[in-house]
């Protein structure tokens, strides 16, 4: 088999009905800056386009990205037969736990009725996308 090529994972591309307003979300949850967003081109619905947002400098972390997607089906958590579930989620660390809860809710998250682990928060954002919060100690 032959070495592989240069690689680097770089981001994560989230589909919503309102691209810009999800970004807008995850940029006040997390404090990092919406560096692009887009607007629908001419003849799209007005919720096309897509946003972005990055970590500030020196904070470690990939870049998110949001795009329309004009099907988007909210999906349930935990998953139910018959229903849109989720593919995917985000995984974020945190200092305080209980007070990073408070923080996603005052953003516009939800905390989810089913929670399966005692110290992690799986956390609902406004499109539907459930993301967990976790301590960690690298955090702090």
């Amino acid at each position: 088999m032959a070495s592989r090529p240069a690689m680097a994972l770089t981001s994560v591309t989230i589909g919503a009905p309102a691209p810009r307003d999800l970004a807008a979300f995850y940029s006040t949850l997390l404090d990092w800056p919406i560096t692009t967003s887009e607007f629908a081109g001419p003849g799209r619905p007005p919720e096309d386009g897509w946003a972005q947002i990055r970590p500030p400098a020196g904070v470690i972390g990939m870049t998110l990205s949001f795009e329309y997607e004009a099907e988007f089906t909210r999906p349930v958590w935990p998953a139910v037969e018959g229903r849109q579930n989720s593919t995917q989620h985000l995984d974020i660390g945190v200092a305080d736990l209980e007070e990073s809860v408070r923080w996603a809710i005052a953003a516009g998250a939800t905390l989810a009725e089913f929670q399966p682990q005692p110290d992690v928060r799986v956390m609902i954002d406004p499109t539907g996308h459930p993301f967990c919060l976790f301590e960690d100690e690298s955090v702090r």
